[in-house]
């Protein structure tokens, strides 16, 4: 029962995305303000990658980490792995001369060997994971000794005085714009949905430390709406 479950969880979560692709990259430049470049530029550096590295971006949707994983290391080998073959299929034209193999593939459950990647990094994935400690586990299993691990997260944000103007924004702002520009509402409310129902920073924190990562630090914009976490196998 509990499989069959998350296999209709999957399912719900590949053809929600598929319907959005298209748009997915301006709607998010949108909605943040053309910050979530920013963001991942911030990410990608937290890996401190050496030469020659190979680099597993789960979750990699239409490839922007990738992108600017390519322009941050230059002779990186980078591997873009992603449930949902429209995503990619947007972001394989955006990346002319990079070196990238694309694979379709349950992020939850990694198609490769232990000790397989110098680096691995995930935007806005973690909070879709159905078993968040499973999930990292996994990524732990297919670093290297020694690899880093780097979290783009949306994450729950502190009470503060502009907390109902942020959940306001969230909970209605977004899903009208995400609904009108794409036709589809729903994906819009979900994806809002599952970041005010996700982790704090601290609490993601203690799971990375939970499955082994050591060197945990994590960095927070947009009044703790975003954040970057970081920590070493």
């Amino acid at each position: 029962m509990a499989a069959s479950v998350q296999e209709n969880k999957l399912n719900q979560q590949r053809d929600l995305f598929t319907r959005i692709a298209p748009q997915y990259d301006f709607i998010n430049h949108l909605m943040t303000g053309w910050q979530d470049n920013r963001w991942r530029k911030a990410a990608v550096k937290q890996l401190q990658l050496p030469p020659s590295s190979r680099l597993l971006d789960i979750g990699s949707g239409n490839g922007q980490i990738i992108q600017e994983a390519a322009h941050q290391f230059p002779d990186c080998q980078c591997i873009a792995a992603d449930l949902t073959q429209a995503m990619m299929i947007v972001g394989r034209p955006k990346l002319p001369g990079v070196k990238v193999c694309w694979s379709t593939a349950d992020t939850a459950h990694l198609p490769f060997p232990e000790g397989t990647f110098d680096g691995v990094i995930s935007g806005f994935l973690v909070r879709n994971l159905g078993d968040i400690r499973q999930g990292l586990m996994d990524q732990y299993r297919v670093l290297k000794p020694g690899g880093r691990i780097a979290v783009l997260e949306t994450t729950k944000p502190p009470q503060h005085l502009l907390a109902p103007a942020i959940r306001f924004y969230m909970t209605k702002v977004i899903p009208a714009i995400g609904g009108f520009l794409t036709g589809y509402r729903q994906a819009y409310t979900y994806l809002n949905d599952s970041t005010v129902g996700f982790l704090r920073a601290e609490e993601l924190a203690s799971y990375l430390a939970a499955v082994g990562f050591k060197k945990i630090a994590y960095q927070q914009w947009t009044f703790g709406m975003i954040t970057v976490h970081r920590g070493e196998k």
